[in-house]
């Protein structure tokens, strides 16, 4: 059996307020997950769990060293995971608003999730 991509799909998301890459992250992967029904997996490949599929993310920030991969892996809800984090996305200068996070800056996260299903 071999492992072929089935989808490459691409996310975007953003911590406003609470200067959280992670956050962000999480926002990137929900914004990938929500725009894709892998319904051709079921009916075009004939695949019965869900769980049988590979999902791995690439998610491009500021402060990379800063994310949590298993908070952000949590996100995915079928499969076997992995996640390479590397440094991109964007930081600006946004509003300190301390009743909705600590200090002033805007993070934006980046995410590529491929899904890849094990084939004869």
């Amino acid at each position: 059996m071999a492992n072929k991509r089935f989808i490459v799909e691409l996310g975007y998301g953003t911590d406003l307020h609470g200067g959280n890459v992670t956050k962000a992250a999480q926002r990137a992967v929900k914004d990938a997950i929500s725009r894709n029904c892998l319904c051709g997996l079921i009916d075009i490949l004939g695949l019965k769990d869900p769980d049988r599929m590979h999902v791995t993310v690439k998610i491009g920030c500021p402060k990379p060293e800063e994310i949590d991969a298993g908070e952000v892996l949590k996100v995915i809800p079928f499969g076997s995971r992995e996640l390479e984090v590397v440094s991109g996305g964007l930081s600006v200068r946004g509003l300190d608003l301390p009743a909705l996070g600590e200090g002033d800056n805007i993070f934006v996260a980046v995410a590529a999730l491929t899904v890849s299903v094990d084939v004869d």
